[in-house]
């Protein structure tokens, strides 16, 4: 990857985009595909997708462009913000962290109260906080002066910090999940424009994976792929405290994960692992026993039924304002994406075989 390529995914990421809120991000990232693709399309939500024309079969590829974050639920006559959840927020780092409200007059600073230690009872024994004890300091005195920064019910709020570079191959940040995923794309996109394909290809940057797969249902309804891969982030498991045995052994910087089993399409995963066995593409192998909790679990019966798989980027720290992913593993997943396109014949059907 370029620099350029790197200084867009930057800029992607800086933008607020959580789950319901995804229009300001989703503009800047069609902007991108527009010259690098045959066309632009989004729905009536704010889904957005890019595409290159083929007159062989339709290849989906679906990635997520919201964040998690929080919502407005109350202003308290002393001019304080309660909140509520928007997806996985976790609330055990929320105390004492810079949030941006998106208020109706641009974004508004606030800072999550925290008590100081010296004033906690009990301070070595707490529990994680629940969302509706958490409160935002805007730096109000009343009811009044919060309306006054444009600041009502119902206006979302994401944590403040952005991305930054860390060590020679890593990236580190809040909305890794899975803003990367439609950069990835971007990336797929561009490069496969460059060479011959007789597929008909989609990149979907879906909104409201965060709260059950919204975008990508109604996504995978309208355009009707004959196969799609799914691609979201996945739980390094190799920094210290994870439990292999119970969560799996993904390593940061090992490769791009595929997984087996639930709404995984076995043809269409035994396809993955031989492009990777072609380009020498270190893979890494997960398991779903129900569901994969990503869109994959929306798409796979959409219809008739659609052969669908996910690939999956090893990211450390999930739902936090630190998450880490390194560079050589989006490398391949672009690597990944690109050559499974270029293997797809006009007869590909990826029917289980009976």
């Amino acid at each position: 990857m370029d620099e350029l390529a790197i200084e867009f995914l930057m800029q992607l990421l800086r933008i607020p985009s959580p789950t319901g809120f995804e229009a300001e991000g989703q503009r800047f990232w069609m902007d991108y595909m527009r010259p690098v693709s045959d066309a632009v399309e989004s729905d009536a939500y704010g889904t957005a997708w890019a595409q290159l024309a083929g007159e062989g079969p339709r290849i989906m590829f679906a990635s997520h462009a919201d964040e998690i974050g929080f919502i407005v639920k109350r202003i308290t006559k002393e001019g304080f913000v309660r909140v509520d959840r928007i997806g996985g927020s976790d609330c055990a780092t929320a105390r004492g962290r810079r949030l941006n409200i998106l208020g109706g007059n641009g974004p508004v600073r606030g800072l999550v109260g925290n008590t100081a230690i010296h004033l906690r009872k009990g301070a070595a024994e707490e529990k994680v906080p629940k969302v509706h004890e958490l409160y935002v300091d805007v730096g109000a005195t009343s009811a009044d002066e919060v309306a006054a920064l444009g600041i009502r019910v119902g206006h979302p709020a994401v944590y403040a910090d952005g991305v930054e570079r860390l060590g020679e191959h890593r990236i580190a940040g809040r909305a890794l999940d899975n803003r990367i995923g439609g950069f990835i794309l971007s990336q797929v996109i561009s490069r496969l424009r460059a060479q011959k394909s007789s597929a008909h290809v989609f990149a979907v940057n879906a909104v409201q994976e965060e709260i059950g797969g919204h975008g990508a249902r109604m996504a995978t309804h309208r355009l009707q792929p004959d196969v799609c891969v799914v691609l979201d982030v996945t739980h390094a498991t190799d920094t210290p405290g994870i439990s292999q045995d119970e969560h799996g052994d993904v390593t940061l910087s090992g490769g791009p994960t595929l997984t087996h089993g639930a709404c995984n399409h076995p043809e269409v995963v035994k396809r993955l692992m031989a492009v990777a066995g072609k380009l020498q593409i270190p893979i890494q192998h997960e398991s779903a026993s129900r569901h994969t909790g990503t869109d994959a679990d929306v798409i796979f019966d959409v219809g008739n039924g659609t052969p669908t798989a996910l690939v999956s980027l090893p990211l450390r720290y999930m739902h936090s304002v630190v998450e880490v992913a390194d560079l050589r593993d989006v490398e391949r997943v672009i690597a990944l994406l690109v050559g499974f396109v270029q293997t797809v014949q006009k007869n590909d059907t990826f029917h289980v075989k009976l």
